[in-house]
């Protein structure tokens, strides 16, 4: 069996304490090996981490233009909750460090329950709780009718 494959999304931030300390609030844990003055690892879960580089250190990874994540759409990125009170939860704690609660409508759909949250640079992030068994279900009997 294959060992589970990690993802480090790196995320361009304007002001490094300030982004720290949200992503701190919403549950993330920084790792100081992967820390310094120009980035902050966030360890999200044991295969999900996200590196808040200041604009100077993401610009040495891209000859791109960094996008204004405020303004524009570069990338969504979803989580997936335990339970439909994780993702409320996930969603209440982002918007009480500072990031906008719901910037796109909720999503429900009885097996499948959706929320996002904008955090201080305008990345969007949802969160999403699904029942697979009812999700499987309800395809089936569309499938059937």
């Amino acid at each position: 069996m294959s060992k589970a494959k990690m993802i480090f999304v790196n995320l361009p931030v304007s002001n490094l304490a300030r982004a720290t300390a949200f992503y701190e609030a919403i549950g993330a844990t920084k790792n100081p090996q992967f820390s310094d003055e120009t980035a902050s690892g966030m360890v999200i879960s044991e295969t999900i981490h996200v590196m808040l580089l200041t604009h100077d250190k993401f610009r040495q990874f891209t000859p791109k233009t960094i996008a204004d994540a405020k303004t524009t759409s570069e990338v969504l990125i979803c989580l997936s909750a335990d339970s439909r009170e994780a993702v409320d939860e996930t969603v209440n704690k982002a918007k009480g460090a500072g990031g906008t609660a719901d910037p796109a409508a909720k999503q429900d759909y009885g097996f499948m329950y959706g929320r996002s949250f904008e955090d201080l640079d305008g990345h969007i992030w949802e969160v999403m709780w699904m029942d697979v068994e009812a999700f499987t279900k309800a395809q089936s009997a569309a499938a059937n009718a």
